[in-house]
């Protein structure tokens, strides 16, 4: 496993963008672009791609602990930093018909009339019956 497999999993594991990752790195002095960064997550035989050094991957981890863990002075838990991103947050989808509300009468008007219909006057193509 390179230093390059390492970033993507840990960036799609922590659902970070390259932003995140950018502001990671300003975190330890390390200032790096989005576009150099971009760089690292191509595919090897890409023509732009670039090898992850052991230093960038060195500071994005210690950059990493003080982003989740916080400094010494300022210690937070993992859980409240992501949430300060609103990485964890979730909010649930409505419903589109409550439990109390009533089924729409169409619906059943379109069944009954669809069962009505005699099909023993169907033709097949294959001329069986």
């Amino acid at each position: 496993m390179t230093n390059n497999d390492t970033l993507k999993k840990l960036r799609v594991a922590l659902m970070l963008r390259d932003d995140d990752i950018v502001e990671i790195l300003k975190l330890v002095d390390f200032k790096i672009t989005t576009s150099e960064l971009g760089a690292f997550f191509r595919k090897e035989d890409h023509p732009k791609y670039m090898e992850c050094g052991d230093q960038i991957l060195r500071n994005f981890l210690n950059g990493l602990v003080i982003y989740l863990r916080g400094s010494k002075e300022n210690p937070t838990t993992p859980a409240e930093a992501l949430a300060k991103k609103g990485k964890t947050t979730t909010v649930p989808k409505k419903k589109i018909y409550a439990s109390n509300k009533p089924k729409p009468v169409y619906k059943d008007r379109v069944r009954e009339k669809n069962k009505n219909q005699d099909l023993s006057s169907v033709k097949y193509k294959n001329k069986k019956k």
